[in-house]
């Protein structure tokens, strides 16, 4: 990139970041202006530290390497050491370097570097052995280090302090990260925190171009989420058979066996929601002939266990992608160079890897940290065409459904987590071990499954939301219904707001088909999504005791007892005692002793 270039026009900050069309794959020459923003900011202030975050999709290879590029070509550096998350995204980083000239070696172990190359790819875990190794080379010439998502630079203490030690003496740092928020407060290294008016402090970055930016300039797909709720049995440990079913209010306990109940590859809820996702695929192929679809697994078993489903229901094989070695990656390369339908990978295809044509996704793991689910959602919205939109399968699991909804909120991560009587009050504080599941880059036999405190008996599926831009839309419908074909053929090529608009009236339709049935075919619950939110059992708590607190002001007002207001709301209000009442039933009955309370002012 010329320095004309690097430097220009101070005018393309109020252009669109989308501008001046998507930049070809590794290519220098043609930047999108957040990419031509962030460049400009940095050669301005010549930082030795900055962080740039962007979303999945975005296009931050590009932009390193241009940087990379510029300061090699200026003689601000000498050599460029790359630190990616796993063996796949070093050589990864390795081939789109070598599209714009720059040479780095992805097997690079010890010893000088050959002359032909300009500097090396490594992983966190290579720099966590050898961290003497990549300070003395930092020491010896003028070093650019590129830490790719460097979050995960916090997993474990040692992955730190190796950083902080091999890169220290480095010339210039560039951190990247699609999502720079952790789970636990491990400091992520060479990452500035400043402290909020609330005392806590957050990382800053020094570049953001976040989901919601990128979504509004054609840069990254939008997402359509599809839900299945349905029936769940198991067994515990201790022998009792527990029913439920999933998206009602459990405790998180319930809500995981439930979850896992539903993975079972042995019941009927997996190949139901495989054979929506299949049909979906067929659908977005008929806009995008190449789409392909993937199954981001648990563990191995189930992995293999889904792939034989994939077979069974569409007469053709999925690449299966078990661990992170050499062959896997050489099957994910595979596979995103053929037009084969589906894929199914246990974990590691959930960050960085680059699978454009990936627009299918079913999630089938039990991970539930926002930082998992971001990056696995980062598969699919990589957009190569404007109107092309993804489309991934979820389970009604409260945590999964509020990550849906929030796909646009930026996070940072926060060092400090506030405290009130004793409980964290960050929603995003997960367990260190979930953490540490979903970021183990070896996919090995953890046992869990000999652990499980239950054994999954039957399982059933039921059509229930759609989620999409923060709205939800739908009514429940049985699978292969005419009510879930309606939303599975959503045409794969559409503007954003013609998404909405087209579930607008696939919504207004069902609930028209829906009047017209007798009472007694009506097996399901037949709301649209928006009134039948699907809560926690401590938010269910929490609806019953603000009801109860309203009902008591109101005695307190009117004089009558108790059970006479609690008779009075279920006759007006109708269903059954508030013990027993949903999520929207409850919020139905605060809302109208609000209005007596209002009404006697």
């Amino acid at each position: 990139m010329s320095t004309a270039a690097a430097s220009s026009s101070s005018h393309s900050h109020h252009l669109s970041p989308a501008f001046p069309g998507r930049a070809p794959w590794g290519t220098a020459g043609k930047l999108r202006a957040w990419q031509q923003g962030a460049m400009e900011k940095y050669i301005q202030e010549q930082p030795r530290d900055f962080l740039a975050v962007a979303t999945p999709g975005a296009g931050k290879t590009t932009f390193a390497l241009t940087l990379a590029s510029w300061l090699l070509h200026h003689h601000v550096v000498q050599q460029v050491t790359v630190v990616a998350p796993t063996e796949h995204l070093k050589k990864q980083w390795a081939e789109a370097a070598a599209r714009i000239g720059i040479k780095l070696d992805p097997e690079y172990s010890a010893g000088p570097l050959g002359r032909e190359y300009h500097g090396v790819a490594v992983t966190y875990a290579g720099v966590g052995v050898r961290p003497m190794l990549h300070r003395n080379r930092s020491e010896q010439r003028k070093s650019l280090v590129i830490l790719d998502e460097i979050h995960h630079a916090g997993d474990s203490k040692s992955w730190g302090e190796a950083c902080l030690e091999a890169f220290e003496p480095a010339t210039r740092r560039l951190a990247l990260t699609g999502t720079p928020f952790r789970s636990d407060t491990n400091p992520i290294p060479f990452v500035a925190y400043e402290e909020g008016n609330d005392g806590i402090r957050r990382s800053a970055a020094d570049y953001t171009y976040g989901y919601g930016s990128a979504l509004a300039d054609g840069v990254v797909r939008p997402v359509i989420f599809l839900s299945y709720s349905g029936n769940m049995r198991w067994r515990t440990k201790a022998g009792d058979e527990i029913a439920a079913r999933l998206g009602e209010p459990m405790t998180k306990d319930a809500v995981s066996q439930a979850w896992r109940t539903a993975l079972d590859a042995r019941g009927d809820w997996m190949p139901s929601v495989l054979r929506a996702a299949d049909q979906r695929l067929t659908e977005i192929r008929k806009a995008i002939p190449d789409a392909g679809a993937l199954v981001i697994a648990s563990d191995q078993e189930s992995a293999r266990a889904y792939a034989k489903l994939i077979r069974e229901i569409t007469g053709h094989r999925a690449t299966l992608v078990l661990s992170d070695d050499a062959g896997a990656s050489d099957r994910i390369d595979e596979f995103s160079h053929n037009d084969d339908r589906w894929m199914v990978a246990v974990r590691m295809v959930s960050e960085g890897v680059d699978v454009p044509r990936l627009a299918v996704g079913v999630y089938a793991t039990t991970i539930s940290t926002p930082l998992f689910f971001a990056q696995a959602v980062g598969r699919f919205v990589r957009s190569r065409r404007r109107g092309e939109t993804a489309s991934v399968f979820l389970p009604t699991v409260p945590d999964l459904l509020a990550f849906a909804n929030e796909m646009e909120v930026e996070r940072d991560h926060v060092l400090d987590k506030p405290k009130k009587g004793g409980e964290e009050e960050d929603p995003y504080a997960e367990s260190e071990k979930e953490m540490e599941e979903a970021n183990r880059e070896q996919d090995e036999d953890t046992g869990e499954q000999d652990m499980l405190p239950f054994e999954a008996l039957e399982s059933d599926a039921v059509f229930d939301r759609v989620m999409y831009n923060g709205a939800e839309f739908g009514m429940q419908a049985h699978p292969g219904s005419e009510e879930e074909q309606d939303y599975l053929g959503i045409p794969g090529l559409l503007e954003p707001e013609q998404v909405e608009l087209l579930l607008q009236k696939r919504q207004a339709r069902q609930i028209a088909h829906s009047r017209k049935k007798p009472d007694t075919e009506a097996d399901l619950l037949e709301l649209p999504a928006e009134r039948r939110p699907v809560v926690t059992h401590k938010e269910l708590l929490e609806l019953r005791k603000q009801l109860n607190t309203m009902v008591g002001a109101y005695v307190h007002q009117s004089g009558k007892p108790h059970g006479v207001v609690h008779t009075e709301l279920r006759r007006v209000c109708g269903g059954p005692p508030s013990a027993e009442c949903t999520a929207g039933q409850l919020r139905q009955r605060i809302a109208k002793v609000q209005e007596w309370a209002t009404r006697m002012r």
